[in-house]
Order: C-alpha cells, then sequence, then structure tokens
C-alpha cells in the first residue's frame, strides 16, 4: 500500500515551504523570488507580459484519466502558450491551488513534479503562489509573466487586408484524444476488469495530457526577424479563434475548406 501523507498534517506554511524547498531562479529578472510577502521582477527595460488561467476538476480535467504529473505541465504550459502568442517570452509563473480533502501530499508532489519540468523546459521561473482549502474538487490558478522588446507584441487587433492566415501545428488532435480517454471511461466504469485499448493513439492523447507551447516559433520570427500583424493563442478551436482576429481587428476572413495551403483575410464580414 502507498503511502498517504495528509496535507493537513504540515499546515499551509509548511505546505508551501515543502513545495518549493528545490526552486532554483533560472532568470536575472527573477530578483526575488518564493518566500517574502511577493516577488520582485526587473525586465531591465523591456516590456511586460501579464496572463492567468484558472483550471477546474470536472470542467477542464478529470482526474480519472489525467496524470497527475501531466496536469501539473500542461497547466503551466496552457499560460505561457498565450505569453508566447502576443510574440513575447515567458519568464515567471505562479502556481495557487484549491485542495479537497483527496489530495495528498504525495498526489500534490507528483503534480508539482509536473510544474517543475515544465518551467526548466521553457526556461520559466516559479517565483509564487498560493494555496487553499477547496470543496468542490482540485482547483488550478496560475499566472505567467513574460518579457518583450518594447513595441514587438502582437494584438489580435491589428490584422490587415490581404494577410494569410496561417496555423503553426495541425488542428483537432487533443479533441479526439478525449473522446477516446471518454471512451475507454465509460467501458471502465460499466465493466471495471477491462484494459483500456489506447494502442496506436499515444499522439492525440499526448495532444490532450502534455501539450506544448510553441516557443519554436516566437524563435523562429526572432531568427528570422518576422514581425507577425496579429496572433493569438488557439486553445478554443480555429472558428472561434478567427472570429475573434476579425471581429477585433474590424475584417473578415474567406476559407477554404478543401484548400490547404493557405487562407486569406479580406474585408467584410464571412
Amino acid at each position: 500500500m502507498s503511502e498517504r501523507t495528509e496535507i493537513s498534517d504540515l499546515g499551509e506554511f509548511g505546505l508551501i515551504d515543502h513545495l518549493t524547498r528545490n526552486i532554483e531562479l533560472q532568470n536575472a529578472s527573477s530578483l526575488l523570488g518564493v518566500g517574502d510577502d511577493a516577488a520582485v521582477i526587473d525586465h531591465f527595460g523591456k516590456q511586460t507580459v501579464v496572463t492567468t488561467d484558472l483550471l477546474l476538476e470536472g470542467v477542464h480535467f478529470d482526474l480519472m484519466y489525467t496524470p497527475l504529473k501531466h496536469l501539473g505541465y500542461k497547466s503551466i504550459v496552457v499560460n505561457i502558450s498565450d505569453v508566447y502568442a502576443m510574440n513575447a517570452t515567458p519568464t515567471q509563473v505562479t502556481v495557487s491551488l484549491g485542495l479537497s480533502n483527496r489530495i495528498s501530499l504525495e498526489a500534490l508532489d507528483e503534480f508539482y513534479e509536473g510544474v517543475y519540468a515544465a518551467c526548466n523546459h521553457y526556461g520559466v521561473d516559479l517565483v509564487g503562489g498560493d494555496t487553499t482549502t477547496s470543496q468542490k474538487g482540485f482547483v488550478i490558478s496560475v499566472t505567467a509573466i513574460g518579457e518583450v522588446t518594447p513595441d514587438r507584441f502582437v494584438k489580435r487587433s491589428t490584422a490587415q487586408k490581404g494577410d494569410l492566415l496561417c496555423v503553426s501545428g495541425d488542428l483537432g488532435g487533443a479533441y479526439i484524444g478525449l473522446l477516446f480517454l471518454e471512451r475507454e471511461k465509460k467501458i471502465f466504469l460499466e465493466s471495471p476488469g477491462v484494459q483500456p485499448d489506447l494502442e496506436g493513439e499515444t499522439y492525440v492523447v499526448g495532444r490532450l495530457l502534455k501539450p506544448e507551447a510553441r516557443k519554436d516559433i516566437v524563435d523562429f520570427f526572432a531568427e528570422q526577424e518576422i514581425q507577425p500583424t496579429a496572433m493569438m493563442d488557439i486553445s478554443d478551436g480555429l472558428s472561434s479563434e478567427i472570429l475573434h482576429i476579425c471581429k477585433q481587428s474590424n475584417l473578415g476572413c474567406v476559407l477554404y475548406e478543401d484548400n490547404t495551403g493557405g487562407r486569406r483575410i479580406t474585408p467584410g464580414g464571412f
């Protein structure tokens, strides 16, 4: 039987000390991290980008098929993806958690393994956060902070007539992965002795459970000295994100369903 340590055995401050004991700051802009009333950040003349996401158990993730380490990794990635979508570089994150009594210290350690893995992979510092009791399951709130050279950030509202609309990766993989996992969950609940069958579905399941942010795209833009006219994260699906860009840029868009090449934004309605 695996060991279980109740979070109440440590108390809030003991828990924070436990979860942050191995933090090593990676960015010169992180002047002061965990351990004081607030972090201190200096981006040395660059502009600061800030974004926040909230993840709720039963809405954004299902612990029946979501490994906690993957969830920790994903919690960081979905936030820093929004920083990259501004053509900026993420540098710091804060992580705040609402915890029910179902969550043990060992489970939190597993979650933070994913958090630290994502921070190390993307060169981001964990500089703060908070913990509290939750009566409604596991609640995760992450704030990501980034830096960008003045006037190099890219908004949704600056698309121009004649622009090509480009997607940096494939679409729909995470949704297909969700369908497979929900199918296997239903089968398991009806027949608990049946083992899940996900052979050959590693890619789409991985797109849901362990997504990656497109740091490579922002690095490519910098290396090639490319300044996009407009950008945004596409986590909510192609149609809704196109609508955001068009509405905020006062443009319309023509999509050719059978055309796998470029899409052209044109003035006017859909």
